[in-house]
């Protein structure tokens, strides 16, 4: 996790956020619950740029939240591509539609309200760009749901990788979130099946493509 002031640093020599993710920004702190949860400045034009470079066809998000994350994902779409997001919070619906409505990317996006794991089965599509951003307890259960809908030389993203530092940390028994969190990084990191590269960004990012 980068320190303060050098995330700071890292901000002020980024190409800005748009005025409407200053304003979701500051909407969600002022209105939501867990306001952290909400990608921001650095994490978002990093999925911006992913998604840029990727140009993909089809895109999975795992926990939209307020839709921050998203809008800065629909960035890279291909024209007719769309990004198909999954949040279990049914009272976040308005606001995430409300928002996707100004980014003017509604069109692109299809919402599923639900818990991911009963969604994914029914999404038949392949993805060409995953990212995942909800409960860790799941975690693993999300990538073993989706890896097969990634196409191969696809990238998944996933948040939170190292948990507020909790993971180098001795877990107390009862922490099931860091268990979970830590038993994800050993599984990839032991996948024969993909490359993997964890970034210390925010709370942690890993980033997987799949061979």
């Amino acid at each position: 996790m980068l320190d303060e002031k050098v995330e700071e640093y890292c901000e002020f020599h980024t190409t800005p956020e748009t005025d409407l993710l200053k304003k979701i920004f500051r909407e969600t702190n002022l209105k939501v619950l867990n306001p952290r949860m909400l990608s921001g400045h650095l994490q978002g034009k990093l999925l911006e740029f992913f998604s840029i470079l990727i140009n993909p066809e089809q895109i999975l998000e795992i926990g939209t939240f307020t839709g921050y994350s998203a809008i800065c994902l629909a960035k890279g779409l291909k024209k007719d591509g769309v990004l198909h997001t999954i949040e279990k919070n049914i009272e976040l619906e308005d606001i995430i539609l409300k928002n996707f409505n100004r980014a003017g990317i509604i069109k692109n996006t299809k919402l599923y309200i639900g818990n991911a794991l009963d969604v994914i089965p029914e999404i038949n599509k392949k993805f060409d760009l995953i990212f995942i951003d909800a409960d860790k307890i799941n975690l693993l259960n999300y990538y073993n749901f989706v890896f097969e809908k990634l196409n191969n030389g696809g990238l998944i993203i996933v948040d939170n990788v190292l948990w507020n530092k909790k993971v180098i940390e001795k877990i107390k028994p009862n922490d099931a979130d860091t268990k979970a969190i830590k038993k994800f990084n050993d599984f990839v990191q032991n996948d024969e099946r993909v490359e993997n590269l964890m970034l210390p960004i925010r709370d942690g990012l890993m980033l997987i493509i799949k061979k």
